[in-house]
């Protein structure tokens, strides 16, 4: 019951606040008119990024612009990291970081990663969290909104898709920036700490000197979670009582964590003006995410096998690497909602999970659309609704439809590119790294969990998630450099050819439904749209899975 109570408060709660959040997005990323406030807002924008922001795009120049802006951040914050010794705001006195360390970084943050192959608190000075992480994790999420703008409007039929300058300051400053001020407060409220100082210095019973770590956390804190980033201010990330104290802000954190994916369904229903087609779509992700929630509730339920034949009570679950001043319940929530997401922040020790529990973070890695990271989890859905569309095309023998543009060859083989990039730089990656010393030898443990530690390293990188089965020593520089690269693809190939896609179909001219077009807006489209999600996840990725997750249940089963 307490768990059913924590779903309702949670999902519920953040689903009722994302309807007039996504009325305010698509008022702050495409305003119908430019009087008023979202006049001048945007003519300053305008004037803050001069003649960058002064002609309209198609999807070739607002891609280009993408691609750019990402590269001078990417530099920016390897420069950062690169002379961290002799920056200011280095009160404790972090020294220098290994070179790929600075690669898989620069390169986790820059895709809305924030895989960490380091702890914060003992690698990087405030100035590195402040100005070369977190600055990140605001960019990159108005990255991911700018792009989901940009492809709402081309699938709305306007012929540019906007200015990508603009739209960037937009996601930036009236949404980001004003979620994150009134979730760092509640943060701060519930005890997060926020200060420029150093360590704190304190002496133990024994009279022994502990430092303390402390810093701007509830800053870095609510970012992380409103973008869907994860990264961390220290190495346990939400498990460490400085970056979630207890209940409050661990409620507070997870609703951060999805109330931007959720909104963004309704910012694009009222952007390309079908909000019964933005109905369904929320509908198919919310059924998605509540049998994740389910599945894995249930399965965290048995008792982990590190107590079995032990004369402790096997009644309440696996509380193992769990956070008990949250509840049982509320690892597997969070692990599910991290997952779904894009948000690599963990309140439990994944690796702790009960395998088939393991497996549903995964699940939600590989499939990437449950509301997924801000702005770009729609994006990677319209990947299966393009699919679904040719599918139930070729069923009833019509040409395919979408929003009354024709999919054709074209759209259908970019759709089926970035679904291919995505499995290959996941099972590949698994593969060579299972296969060599590169992997191998940096696992603590052997058999499938050791298998499903690397698979879910490659995952999480490949979906830009972050998180990870910790049992494995990744800071080496092969998962550095292979991780860093595999971050980077995965970022970009799902965006930009969506985003093609879409350029594509604002060219061609819209076609009135007749008697066989299939409706966007029906319980049908949404049944053929989870049974493809379903269909194409469970072709692509259930081998792997039979040999990490489910091979690892099986073992305990005997």
């Amino acid at each position: 019951m307490a768990a059913i109570l924590l779903i309702l408060l949670i999902v519920g709660g953040t689903a009722a606040l994302s309807w007039p959040l996504g009325r305010y997005m698509r008022w702050a990323m495409d305003p119908l008119t430019l009087t008023g406030p979202a006049g001048r807002c945007d003519r300053w924008f305008r004037a803050v990024g001069g003649r960058l922001t002064h002609r309209e795009q198609d999807w070739k120049q607002y891609c280009l612009s993408l691609l750019t802006f990402n590269v001078v951040t990417f530099t920016v914050s390897f420069a950062f990291l690169a002379l961290q010794p002799w920056l200011p705001l280095n009160p404790d006195g972090r020294q220098e970081i290994e070179g790929s360390l600075i690669f898989n970084t620069v390169a986790s943050f820059t895709t809305n990663t924030n895989l960490q192959h380091y702890s914060g608190e003992v690698s990087m000075s405030h100035l590195s969290q402040l100005c070369a992480l977190m600055w990140q994790q605001f960019v990159s999420a108005a990255t991911g909104i700018a792009a989901l703008a940009a492809m709402a409007r081309g699938l709305a039929g306007r012929a540019t898709m906007g200015n990508f300058f603009v739209d960037l300051q937009r996601a930036t400053f009236l949404v980001l920036l004003p979620l994150a001020l009134v979730v760092a407060f509640l943060l701060v409220l519930g005890g997060v700490p926020m200060t420029l100082e150093g360590a704190a210095r304190a002496l133990t019973l024994e009279g022994a000197e502990q430092l303390i770590a402390r810093g701007p956390v509830a800053a870095f804190v609510a970012i992380k979670q409103l973008g869907t980033n994860g990264g961390g201010f220290f190495g346990p990330n939400s498990t460490h009582p400085f970056e979630n104290p207890g209940f409050f802000t661990n409620v507070v954190s997870t609703m951060a964590i999805i109330v931007i994916p959720m909104a963004a369904v309704w910012m694009f229903g009222r952007i390309v003006g079908r909000m019964r087609h933005a109905t369904v779509l929320f509908a198919v992700m919310m059924a998605l995410l509540l049998a994740k929630l389910g599945v894995a509730l249930v399965w965290e339920a048995a008792p982990t096998q590190a107590f079995a034949n032990l004369p402790i009570a096997q009644d309440v679950g696996n509380l193992e690497g769990k956070e008990l001043r949250f509840g049982a319940a509320a690892g597997p929530v969070w692990a599910v909602m991290t997952t779904c997401t894009s948000n690599g922040s963990v309140n439990c020790m994944h690796d702790s999970l009960n395998p088939l529990t393991g497996l549903v973070p995964m699940v939600g890695m590989w499939l990437n659309a449950t509301f997924g990271g801000v702005g770009v989890g729609l994006i990677n859905m319209f990947i299966y609704i393009v699919l679904a569309v040719f599918v139930a095309g070729m069923m009833v023998g019509r040409t395919p439809e979408y929003l009354g543009r024709r999919v054709e060859v074209r759209e259908v083989k970019l759709a089926v590119l970035a679904m291919f990039t995505h499995a290959l730089l996941i099972l590949g990656g698994t593969a060579l790294f299972a296969a060599s010393p590169w992997g191998a030898g940096t696992l603590n443990n052997t058999g499938a969990h050791g298998f499903s530690e690397i698979l879910y390293e490659f995952s999480s990188a490949a979906a830009n998630n972050g998180s990870g089965f910790e049992g494995l020593g990744d800071n080496t520089v092969p998962w550095n450099v292979a991780t860093g690269l595999v971050m980077l693809l995965a970022r970009f190939i799902p965006i930009l050819l969506p985003l093609a896609i879409a350029g594509f179909l604002a060219r061609k001219r819209a076609t009135a439904p007749s008697v066989g077009t299939l409706g966007i807006d029906t319980v049908t489209f949404g049944v053929m749209l989870i049974a493809t999600i379903l269909f194409l996840g469970a072709l692509t990725f259930f081998p792997a899975a039979a040999l990490g997750p489910i091979a690892e249940h099986l073992q305990f089963m005997k």
